[in-house]
């Protein structure tokens, strides 16, 4: 089985070629309510393992049939972070790579290894999960193995955005009535306000879950990104998108809501109606709209607090 998968499209991070660390069965430090792999007990450690010569040779061949590459993105059926030869493997994909980004996308959890997070300097993109920022509710969502703590992760994100160089995402994902209270997102909030990073992408369920839990609808999520600081950029990432219920804005009211939470181009869509729609377009010709970009996403904020927006 090739530990090569895609190419993948992906409207955040572009076209990806993708790098399975556990491409035979779940092996994940994490045993999330939402996954959409069936549920398995947390494990601290890779049971099976792909040795670094077969990745690469994998790959080598993929970037020949595929050369028109955005990024290389390291992930498993799992927890990636958990491969045991990750930073030989980080430098031979570096070798071969040339001008292609490499990213990871990861569940935070063995940053507190340090052979994990120099590992992770070496990337160009790092993606990290934080979807909560209490014990109690940690443990909840995230159903970690055991002696890994939220407290441990928040402060390790946190000196990792200090010192990495490239992009850092996070990403948080709702779960209702588990992550998604005022307390939570509060807690949330001030984690994130002491990280610096690129972008913060929140979202929540659309794939059979794990566990018999449901995710937020678009209107909730957008409703919930007004809790955040609006110096964090906020980028609202679902699929229930097309869900949402239209509504009537006047100018004054579209530049309020921009103010409120600047907004992509498929929020816009979602949020408002056809009127609503070409008063943005006029408010945009007119200079009153400005965009904002991160790492290939667009965010139209009020011209008039460009500057208010955060960027590392």
């Amino acid at each position: 089985m090739s530990t090569i998968f895609g190419p993948v499209h992906s409207r955040r991070f572009g076209v990806s070629l993708g790098i399975d660390l556990s491409s035979s069965h779940k092996q994940c430090n994490f045993d999330c309510l939402y996954c959409e792999l069936a549920p398995m007990p947390a494990m601290d450690h890779q049971h099976t393992i792909t040795p670094v010569e077969t990745i690469t040779a994998d790959l080598k061949e993929a970037l020949h049939k595929h050369p028109n590459i955005d990024v290389i993105t390291i992930t498993a059926n799992g927890e990636p972070t958990m491969y045991p030869f990750l930073s030989e493997l980080i430098e031979q994909i570096n070798k071969l790579k040339g001008d292609i980004q490499t990213l990871i996308l990861s569940n935070s959890a063995s940053l507190n290894d340090r052979s994990v997070f120099n590992a992770l300097l070496k990337l160009d993109q790092v993606k990290l999960s934080l979807d909560a920022a209490t014990p109690e509710v940690f443990k909840k969502i995230d159903r970690p193995a055991e002696n890994i703590k939220i407290t441990d992760i928040i402060e390790n994100i946190t000196r990792f955005s200090h010192l990495f160089t490239g992009k850092l995402f996070i990403e948080i994902l709702f779960v209702k009535g588990v992550n998604d209270s005022p307390d939570e997102v509060e807690a949330l909030n001030r984690a994130l306000l002491g990280i610096h990073c690129e972008r913060i992408d929140i979202g929540t369920i659309d794939r059979p879950p794990a566990y018999p839990v449901q995710g937020l609808s678009f209107e909730e999520l957008h409703t919930l990104s007004h809790s955040f600081d609006p110096a964090l950029v906020i980028h609202i990432v679902s699929r229930t998108h097309t869900s949402a219920t239209v509504s009537t804005y006047s100018n004054d009211e579209i530049l309020t809501t921009l103010d409120k939470r600047p907004l992509t181009m498929d929020d816009i869509d979602a949020l408002f109606d056809l009127d609503s729609k070409e008063r943005f377009q006029f408010l945009l010709s007119q200079g009153k709209i400005a965009q904002i970009e991160r790492s290939n996403v667009i965010f139209f904020t009020p011209t008039a607090n460009i500057d208010r927006k955060r960027s590392k």
